[in-house]
């Protein structure tokens, strides 16, 4: 088990006054992303929880990429991962942000 957490900073927060939401199914070999609108509206933080060791490099460019993408300022998100690829890693995270900007 490996846990992994990033920081980010954004440029603005994300739109939307939706508190919390929940994408994917960890129970399906995905994976499952809690989001919370809870930070500082310029502030991200990704916690990673997955089976897998030795991917840092890949969740984080997955994770910096993503921020860059959505400006989710505001947010700390809280992943548990079923052994995702990162494309999917990706889609569930756009999902929820689609979500909290409802």
């Amino acid at each position: 088990m490996e846990s992994l957490t990033f920081r980010h900073t954004t440029q603005k927060p994300l739109p939307g006054t939706r508190r919390e939401a929940i994408t994917g199914v960890v129970a399906s070999g995905n994976l499952e992303v809690l989001l919370e609108r809870v930070l500082a509206p310029d502030a991200c933080e990704v916690a990673v929880e997955t089976a897998i060791n030795g991917y840092g490099d890949v969740w984080e460019a997955v994770v910096a990429d993503f921020v860059a993408r959505a400006q989710p300022g505001g947010l700390r998100i809280s992943i548990n991962d079923g052994g995702a690829r990162p494309d999917t890693v990706s889609l569930r995270l756009l999902q929820g942000v689609r979500l909290m900007e409802a």
